[in-house]
């Protein structure tokens, strides 16, 4: 297969001083009026310099969930492969399994929410192309284990697609990093989360040169726009006192939400949210959104009934939180 080829992909010299007829925009210069660059040179070098990664390892996507979608059609023929998930996980591999045709075969996590790794090598077989990880676990909040991740890389003869999305809350260092010795493993990350910009839609995988450039044949030309590139190019590093203070206000909410009568539970969490097991999820639910607080209930979600995930917001808001939670423990008594 060929990929498609720009007009701008044709065109290799200087822009400055060019007069531009080849794409078919409209002339009249308004900032917009000019396709982005389809190999999104600026951005993957800001992204380069911020994650420690060449550049020729890295497909940059219109949110994580575009990149998963490639990813599927890459490596998968429909009806025909499989693909091994581990719920409670992020949904959209299930979903996106069945948008591609692909058979995803669930391997449920163990109490401790971890892999269960001789259950997931147990359904292997010559069609299971794909293997996806999520750590920290959505939603769960967990990380994986070094040990097990490294044990499927290992023994797993396919792609492993390792999400981390929430990565930038813990101290643990990528798998970009400690994994660049493994060809068949590819790392999700976004902007999404703690950089604090899920508005403008920016995913990233990184992995070998070989399936970046698999990767790259198949997606849109212009799947990241003008806007999006001038965001990510502009964009300071205020990641670090951020999390810092999320970090912080994870833990005095802890060590609040541990007086509550009717909380079982509270798993420990590396991500920016806390998942929580109450008396009765639907019930709590639904008090939290009479007193003007969304949170997301996941009592139908796999080994977790009657959990409740609560991300962490402002300070403001999270002593709005406490205050609601203690104010229903009261009219309880």
């Amino acid at each position: 297969m060929k990929p498609y080829a720009s007009a701008r992909d044709e065109f290799k010299g200087a822009a400055e001083g060019m007069i531009f007829l080849d794409a078919n925009e409209n002339p009249f210069e308004n900032g917009w009026n000019r396709y982005p660059d389809s190999k999104q040179l600026a951005v993957k070098k800001k992204i380069s310099a911020i994650k420690g990664v060449s550049e020729n390892r890295i497909t940059l996507g219109n949110g994580s969930d575009e990149i998963l979608d490639l990813i599927f059609r890459v490596f998968c023929e429909p009806g025909k492969d499989t693909v091994i998930s581990l719920p409670p996980t992020y949904g959209m591999y299930s979903v996106l399994a069945d948008l591609n045709g692909v058979e995803n075969k669930q391997v449920l996590l163990n109490a401790d929410f971890q892999p269960d790794i001789n259950r997931i090598l147990a359904q292997v077989d010559e069609r299971t192309k794909l293997l996806f990880l999520c750590s920290p676990n959505n939603p769960t909040g967990n990380l994986l284990s070094e040990e097990s991740i490294r044990t499927l890389l290992n023994r797993f003869n396919g792609i492993v697609v390792l999400d981390e999305a929430y990565i930038d809350f813990t101290t643990e260092e990528s798998w970009m990093q400690k994994g660049i010795a493994f060809e068949n493993l590819i790392v999700i990350q976004t902007l999404s989360k703690a950089y604090g910009m899920a508005g403008i839609r920016l995913g990233m995988a990184f992995a070998s040169p070989e399936i970046t450039a698999l990767l790259h044949k198949i997606k849109p030309p212009y799947n990241i726009g003008v806007l999006t590139a001038e965001k990510v190019v502009a964009m300071r590093n205020t990641v670090k006192n951020e999390v810092t203070l999320i970090q912080n206000e994870k833990q005095q909410l802890y060590k609040v939400l541990l007086q509550v009568n009717f909380i079982k539970t509270i798993y420990p969490s590396e991500a920016n949210f806390l998942l929580i097991r109450v008396d009765d999820a639907n019930k709590r639910y639904r008090q939290l959104l009479e007193n003007g607080i969304v949170v997301r209930n996941r009592n139908s979600d796999p080994l977790c009934d009657n959990c409740l995930r609560i991300t962490i917001g402002t300070p403001e808001e999270n002593s709005r939180l406490i205050q609601v939670i203690q104010n229903i423990q009261k009219t309880e008594l």
